[in-house]
């Protein structure tokens, strides 16, 4: 009897110490995720990067779900993961930098113009790969005119016939960008010459020769007419031309 009673004496011992265990590793859990839900809640939100949407947007976006404010849930949430569900954004990271602070660094897909077909906005990269659509034509982005397609396909090449005109645009659209230009329509002919619109002011600068001498004159022009209605003719423009001709519409 006396063995029968130590051996469940040792029994009773091993189980105890067996929950005493499983309590210390329970409360070293809640206790580790209680110090993370409160010591790394976000109280302050910095967005870089972003120029479509506005700071208190990216942060909607970012800031759902069950990690919508822990910081490090929320670094690991947004590792390496591309955005699907967000028009205009092809990733985001989320960056730690205290524990109650996160910067949003977003990276927005890279638009060299739209065009406008059946009511909406088709926007491609610069290398025609059809990446949006919108009702809505965005700000800062050219409406390229002068196409010709019978279907627009997103995440496709936009079907035109000439496809060397993507580089046109892709020149184009650099040197405007380095001037800081935006005009909110950009017209190729059947010759691809090429038309600016800024409003209701229209500037020629036709073929590709001597382009960018063209586009360094523009941030002196185009402050002049903007307002206006009527048409500059810049084909012609080299380095001995003296004068510009602004010619209102009737």
């Amino acid at each position: 009897m006396k063995e029968l009673k130590e051996g469940g004496g040792r029994r009773v011992s091993l189980g105890v110490k067996i929950l005493i265990i499983a309590c210390f590793i329970f409360f070293l859990l809640a206790g580790t995720i209680f110090y993370v839900l409160v010591h790394f809640r976000v109280t302050n939100v910095e967005v870089v990067g972003n120029s479509h949407y506005s700071e208190k947007e990216i942060a909607s976006f970012v800031m759902t779900g069950t990690v919508k404010d822990n910081s490090l849930l929320l670094n690991r949430k947004y590792h390496n993961k591309p955005i699907t569900d967000i028009p205009f954004v092809e990733s985001m990271e989320v960056e730690v930098v205290r524990a109650d602070a996160i910067r949003i660094r977003v990276y927005e897909k890279t638009l060299a113009g739209c065009v406008s077909y059946l009511n909406n906005y088709f926007y491609f990269d610069r290398e025609g790969i059809v990446v949006e659509s919108s009702p809505l034509l965005m700000e800062g982005v050219s409406e390229i005119t002068g196409l010709h397609f019978d279907s627009v396909v997103l995440f496709e090449p936009l079907p035109v016939e000439n496809k060397e005109i993507f580089a046109v645009i892709l020149n184009l659209t650099q040197l405007l960008d380095k001037y800081e230009l935006k005009p909110n329509k950009i017209y190729f002919d059947p010759d691809m010459r090429v038309t600016l619109y800024f409003n209701e002011a229209r500037v020629r600068i036709g073929d590709d020769r001597n382009i960018n001498e063209k586009i360094m004159q523009l941030p002196e022009i185009v402050p002049h007419i903007i307002d206006k209605k009527g048409v500059i003719d810049m084909s012609s423009y080299d380095e001995n031309t003296l004068t510009l001709t602004f010619e209102e519409d009737d």
